[in-house]
């Protein structure tokens, strides 16, 4: 069932944005096909096994990895028939882990975690120290379904404390190296569903080098000053679907990293946080590119950016045919940016202009209303050789927010349309 709806949203999306602006062939709408007509998670289980067998104490106290490891073990190793193994991690337990990392590949057609109780992170930022970056790691796992109504809390309060302290030689150590809470390497077919994510060091949930994904039903919460904690980061993955998720980070909500392409993010409701990016590209090697991203019915609330792409000068590569379609804004500040001019501030280059930009082109702005934080409300800052093109605006309706009392626009080697857009885009014809 899951597939099947998830499957319908990216032809509803595909279907109605491609009559009005002709950037969606054929082709890019068959490539929304995923295959997921075999739908595994709904065969019969064949094999449970539950943490609490293998050990575990879920007091909360004392550490359990060493439980989760062998049952992990088993259940990759169970030869199942071809069918669905589960592991269930009960509901009304706590459950301390330190780093794991659970390795694939696995015998079984599927494997099901069902997550009712809760993961705590250790309070303790030593393991900065042991070249670690990640907490939880799935790699090389495919068809992984994981779901419940459990919560996985990375504790990253006394990460994010190291951040605000710096030393002679500038940010310490500690911070540099907080960990992501939950990442996923070369898992394809993978389904997230339910869970409740709570204040990872850095970003809650890492999606790297996947196919055929779909995110649904999520909560991922972090205090709004909590530095760099995307919600869900996407990297060098194909055919990611974000479904109707719930989102309130101190970065941004959704990040689509380089070598990303077929991103449906639909129904997410964003803020505090940085809005939903697309970059930012560039930032590591010379070459990025981002392409067929397709961001619909999304609410952004209080965000410190509304949708936004973010390129780093002195690189090449595209980020192309992208759309973002009703879109609320409520007291959102920047709510449409395009910036090829980006910077890390961890990575200054003192205002040191470079040579050559990633291009960006076959932008679509559809049906986006609501308010503004700031008066600057459409920013399209495009490099002086390089440019954006393409770029369509239509149906546009960004009014002045609390203490903001107007809106306007500002833009530089910009080309496209603009019709019925509020405010004015001057570039844009």
């Amino acid at each position: 069932m899951q597939s099947k709806l998830a499957f319908g949203f990216a032809l509803s999306l595909l279907f109605g944005f491609a009559s009005g602006n002709g950037f969606f062939s054929e082709e890019t709408i068959s490539a929304f096909n995923f295959g997921l007509e075999n739908e595994i998670f709904n065969e019969q289980v064949i094999s449970s096994f539950s943490v609490m067998d293998y050990g575990a104490t879920g007091n909360g106290q004392i550490e359990d990895s060493q439980a989760f490891h062998k049952a992990w073990k088993d259940i990759c190793n169970a030869n199942a028939g071809g069918e669905i193994v589960t592991l269930e991690i009960p509901r009304g337990k706590t459950f301390l882990l330190n780093p794991l990392v659970f390795q694939g590949p696995c015998k079984a057609k599927a494997i099901h975690i069902q997550l009712g109780g809760t993961l705590i992170a250790p309070l303790s930022t030593s393991w900065a120290n042991e070249g670690v970056d990640t907490w939880i790691q799935f790699s090389n796992v495919d068809n992984l379904y994981l779901d419940g109504d459990g919560k996985i809390d990375g504790r990253g309060s006394i990460w994010w404390q190291s951040c605000m302290k710096k030393s002679v030689y500038g940010i310490l150590f500690v911070c540099k190296r907080r960990p992501v809470a939950l990442h996923f390497n070369n898992c394809n077919g993978l389904q997230l569903n339910g869970l409740t994510h709570l204040n990872s060091p850095r970003a809650h949930i890492s999606i790297k080098n996947c196919k055929d994904v779909i995110v649904s039903d999520l909560k991922i919460s972090a205090p709004d000053e909590s530095p760099n904690t995307d919600g869900i980061d996407i990297s060098d993955s194909y055919n990611v679907q974000i479904l109707q998720s719930i989102i309130g980070t101190g970065d941004d909500c959704v990040a689509i990293n380089g070598g990303s392409s077929f991103i449906n993010i639909t129904g997410v409701v964003c803020g505090p946080g940085h809005g939903i990016s697309i970059g930012s590209l560039g930032d590591v090697g010379d070459y990025d590119t981002v392409e067929q991203v397709h961001v619909k019915n999304c609410t952004l609330r209080d965000t410190q950016n509304g949708v936004r792409i973010k390129t780093f000068q002195g690189r090449s590569g595209y980020a192309r045919k992208i759309s973002f379609e009703q879109i609320v804004l409520s007291n959102a500040r920047n709510p449409i940016i395009i910036n090829q001019f980006y910077q890390d501030k961890g990575k200054l280059s003192k205002g040191i202009m470079k040579a050559g930009a990633i291009e960006i082109s076959d932008v679509a702005y559809s049906d986006i209303r609501g308010t503004s934080a700031n008066d600057q409300a459409i920013d399209l800052r495009c490099d002086n050789v390089v440019g954006c093109s393409n770029i369509v605006m239509r149906n546009i309706d960004i009014t002045p927010g609390v203490d903001c009392p107007k809106t306007y626009a500002v833009c530089n080697n910009a080309h496209g349309t603009a019709t019925e857009t509020q405010p004015r885009v001057p570039c844009l014809s």
